[in-house]
């Protein structure tokens, strides 16, 4: 298999899980994901979590159907949004949310290092160079 079709897979399925995550969001993991929100965000949890879910169904398909001259970009805007959604994760850590079996302080604790792979995935997976 060519480099370009691990991409464009990798892609591909980086995209389908932000749409199943926005999914999720909008319907059946609608109140764990409310545990993320941090507390200093003004806005109501569910109306952010709402909010989030519409972006990341969006970015999601994005990188699915973009043109291949605009992936680089593309790229970039998912990377981004995983920075944006990072404080929700430590939210989550230092408030001691349990949610989607990030039950402990160990788990929620490791879960903060899943955020970089998925930068780094958004990135390469769309011909980024890091």
């Amino acid at each position: 298999m060519k480099d370009e079709q691990v991409k464009d897979i990798a892609k591909i399925l980086l995209g389908a899980g932000l749409i199943f995550a926005g999914i999720g969001h909008l319907t059946f993991a609608r109140k764990p994901f409310q545990a993320q929100v941090p507390d200093w965000v003004p806005l109501k949890k569910d109306d952010t979590v709402v909010s989030s879910g519409f972006v990341e169904i969006a970015m999601g398909t994005s990188l699915i159907l973009a043109p291949k001259k605009y992936k680089k970009e593309v790229g970039q805007l998912a990377a981004a949004l995983f920075v944006c959604v990072f404080p929700g994760n430590i939210s989550q850590f230092v408030n001691k949310r349990s949610a989607f079996g990030l039950n402990t302080d160990n788990r929620r604790f490791l879960r903060l290092f899943f955020q970089p792979v998925l930068i780094y995935w958004a990135l390469k997976s769309t011909g980024n160079k890091l």
